[in-house]
């Protein structure tokens, strides 16, 4: 019998949609199974870890199925050292980070490190890191399969250069009417602790990526942060309104 969601350690967001809050750093991956495509966002933070994910996405999947889609958020160690694990995968990531995933590797390498990696995990990591073959400028839509679609957008920038959001929706009701979707944010949205600005962050951009990502999910959303438990857009519009204050953007 094929494992439930919840028994392989994964939270149910809506059908056949879920998330892992990763141990370590609280970080989210997210996990949509469709009928024809399966797609996941994010990878955890090693190779070990991104295997990991896999062979539970697969249990999830059943009948030999594997992930065809990977949505990286953005360029940082804690999401994206997990996705050489992922072979097969068709990997995007928002339009620009060519170079982090290239030339940026030994700045994610030493920044894993800083936050406590093995050196020789986080050489050995950003040695494998795959540079995405699909690159979102504006938005990317998805048709995984049994009514399930998936959005990727490219909202950033703001917590770096190039944050991708996924909007996930399912099939309408008996009325036609749609249930909430689903919106991965990415770093984009901390629920945890404050939102993170390290040297790659756009601040004074960022309040306008959160209005771009409430526009994306609407009002009845489910948000699901980076980092910490879901939340719904008053989170993410108190979020912005305190971002702009911190970073001293006119509103």
């Amino acid at each position: 019998m094929r494992p439930t969601w919840e028994e392989q350690g994964w939270e149910r967001l809506a059908p056949r949609v879920g998330r892992r809050r990763l141990p370590g750093w609280d970080c989210t991956v997210g996990l949509v199974a469709g009928d024809g495509a399966a797609l996941m966002v994010d990878a955890g933070s090693d190779p070990a870890e991104g295997a990991a994910l896999r062979a539970d996405a697969e249990r999830l999947l059943g009948g030999g199925r594997s992930v065809t889609h990977l949505a990286l958020t953005h360029p940082h160690f804690d999401h994206v050292f997990g996705a050489a694990a992922l072979t097969g995968a068709e990997v995007f990531a928002a339009a620009g980070p060519a170079g982090a995933f290239t030339d940026g590797r030994e700045e994610l390498a030493a920044d894993a490190v800083r936050n406590g990696i093995d050196p020789g995990v986080a050489r050995a990591a950003a040695d494998r890191l795959v540079r995405p073959g699909r690159v979102v400028a504006g938005k990317v839509a998805l048709d995984l399969g049994g009514g399930l679609r998936a959005v990727l957008a490219d909202v950033g920038p703001g917590h770096t250069g190039h944050d991708l959001a996924v909007l996930v929706t399912g099939p309408a009701g008996p009325e036609g009417r749609s249930a909430p979707g689903t919106v991965f944010c990415g770093d984009l949205v901390e629920e945890s602790g404050e939102p993170q600005a390290g040297p790659d962050a756009v601040p004074s951009r960022w309040p306008a990526a959160l209005d771009r990502l409430l526009a994306l999910g609407g009002e009845d959303a489910v948000y699901v942060p980076g980092h910490g438990a879901v939340v719904d857009a008053a989170f993410v519009r108190s979020q912005r309104d305190a971002l702009a204050a911190r970073f001293g953007v006119s509103r």
